[in-house]
């Protein structure tokens, strides 16, 4: 935001902008999350696309979710876009169900909203992300295996 819509926005929170557990709130609001064991029904019955978008030095730390797509965060919105020229093969409709994974399930949030906002209506986030998976006892492999 910026111009205008900032001070609109401020003028509604009392002169003030939301920091970001604020603006965390807000966004999960918009829609409803799922925990590690209900991504992973989900995927396993083909009604998810499993999307992890941590960094390259966490997946080679921590692991890799089998048979999720990895996409960079800064890439996530082309290459989910169903219209987009850049699209992922699976990204053939806004009604893809798409579960965002990042290391703890912050900036999943951030972008599950994202692809809201590209008409995904059924983007959600891991509670917890990766480490949360991790911890339910699901399946992980090392990034040299994959």
């Amino acid at each position: 935001m910026s111009g205008p819509e900032t001070e609109r926005h401020a003028a509604r929170n009392g002169g003030r902008q939301p920091g970001i557990d604020e603006l965390l709130q807000r966004v999960r609001a918009g829609y409803t999350r799922v925990e590690a064991q209900e991504a992973y029904d989900a995927w396993r019955a083909g009604d998810a696309l499993l999307v992890d978008i941590r960094y390259a030095a966490l997946r080679e730390r921590d692991g890799l979710i089998p048979g999720a797509t990895v996409v960079e965060r800064n890439e996530l919105e082309w290459r989910l876009d169903p219209h987009g020229s850049h699209r992922l093969p699976e990204a053939t409709h806004h009604d893809l169900r798409v579960v965002v994974v990042c290391n703890e399930g912050y900036a999943s949030s951030l972008a599950a909203e994202s692809l809201h906002r590209l008409g995904l209506h059924r983007a959600t986030d891991l509670v917890g992300g990766f480490q949360a998976w991790r911890a339910a006892g699901l399946p992980v492999t090392t990034a040299a295996a994959q």
